[in-house]
């Protein structure tokens, strides 16, 4: 997409005829409709508005071209946060928004990119988790072994709104893009008691969110950059790696005075330094666990909340009185299995042998349940149905899969 004519010196102008193009809005409706995902408060899904999608985006050119615009309030759900009883909000824009908010990440994001910082990987063109992970590990390996372990609270609720306009208008001088993103913020979220004012944060969920909230951080990163401290960030997960103790407290400290002008908290218990020397110690980081273990290592682990989620979802399909079939429910959590594995793929092997384990344990209930047996799998059992009748059934297992990576990812890290 050619933006480079509605620039001057650093600040980018004429740009909301961009967003609202039939080109571009068809593009982002494309993309819209492949990620799919549940209605918003008009209760219009994907399917519906497909129906008729060539009208409905020429109507929202319109609304844009004319200023007539006006996004509808976030549906809030509440989701279960991972191995806790907490929930944690999530915003669901109606279809029609993504559709804008998609068309608008379109334009802005290629503008700046060019300034983001080159050791932040969440949602980015181009980069993801395993890429942070791997940084990390090389680190680890470089002899940064106090890690600065960072949690902002609630990041995405509470970045000041008013602050993230104004850092998005250092590049963004066209007036009526900068009126779209405001509307979006302040959009409202409808919840059971009715709608309520937005006047902080970007909403979990939307579309646009992912990018402003990295265009909010983007001064952290390179002030931690330039004052030589090595910062691995995805999204609001962050760490930063050093070398010593001494560092590493300078570190925490020029990140908390930066958090306090930016607005922002840190967490309080959650926000720590963690010297990974001694044996047993560890942090955690986009869903894995770097342990310190006996031999001196360091290895990757998934993080027990992280198997927790895994399994919760599992439990539901996996019961022993469903009415499917092996074969069928092998078609089922197969998937699932194959998904958790291509992000898990870098644990140890150990992990993934337990994993398999389980899965194995839960199937074998289902087969003695049938048999009108009573009590947990036992040695029998295992005779009976062993580890190859599973594989043979077609069961996708983690351990196998690991045997067939490119490149062994379940080393540890010495240092």
């Amino acid at each position: 997409m050619a933006l480079d004519k509605g620039v001057k010196g650093t600040k980018w102008f004429s740009l909301i005829d961009k967003i609202y193009s039939e080109r571009t809005l068809r593009l982002a409706w494309e993309q819209v409709e492949a990620n799919a995902g549940a209605c918003g408060v008009d209760n219009m899904t994907v399917a519906k508005f497909k129906i008729d999608s060539l009208n409905r985006l020429l109507a929202v050119n319109e609304h844009l071209k004319e200023d007539r615009y006006q996004p509808k309030p976030v549906k809030r759900v509440w989701i279960a946060k991972a191995g806790s009883t907490q929930l944690r909000p999530l915003g669901i824009p109606t279809v029609t928004d993504r559709v804008v908010q998609t068309a608008a990440r379109m334009v802005l994001e290629p503008i700046f990119e060019r300034e983001f910082a080159p050791h932040s990987y969440g949602f980015r063109p181009g980069r993801g988790c395993h890429d942070a992970l791997r940084r990390v590990e090389h680190l680890l390996q470089e002899g940064h072994t106090h890690v600065v372990d960072i949690d902002i609270k609630g990041y995405f609720d509470n970045i000041p709104q008013e602050k993230l306009l104004k850092l998005v208008s250092e590049k963004i001088a066209d007036g009526r893009v900068m009126k779209l993103l405001e509307s979006f913020l302040k959009s409202g979220v409808l919840e059971e008691d009715g709608v309520k004012e937005t006047n902080a944060g970007t909403p979990q969920g939307g579309v646009i969110s992912p990018l402003l909230a990295n265009i909010y951080l983007n001064p952290l990163d390179w002030l931690m950059a330039n004052s030589g401290y090595d910062m691995v960030r995805y999204a609001d997960d962050m760490v930063v790696m050093c070398r010593d103790a001494e560092t590493a407290t300078k570190a925490l400290a020029e990140v908390s005075t930066w958090m306090a002008q930016a607005g922002l908290v840190l967490h309080p218990e959650k926000t720590k330094i963690v010297d990974m020397t001694p044996v047993k110690s560890h942090f955690d980081f986009l869903g894995y666990r770097f342990y310190r273990n006996s031999k001196g290592a360091i290895s990757q682990f998934v993080r027990p909340k992280s198997q927790q989620k895994l399994r919760a979802r599992l439990k539901p399909l996996t019961r022993r009185c469903n009415g499917k079939s092996i074969q069928e429910l092998l078609t089922i959590i197969n998937p699932i299995l194959r998904g958790w594995y291509g992000y898990f793929k870098r644990a140890s092997l150990n992990t993934l042998i337990e994993t398999d384990g389980w899965v194995r344990e839960r199937l074998r209930g289902i087969l003695r349940q049938r048999e009108k047996k009573k009590g947990r799998p036992g040695w029998n059992d295992h005779k009976k149905w062993p580890n190859r009748y599973f594989h043979n059934l077609g069961l996708f297992s983690l351990e196998r899969a690991s045997y067939h990576e490119p490149i062994n990812l379940q080393s540890g890290v010495n240092c």
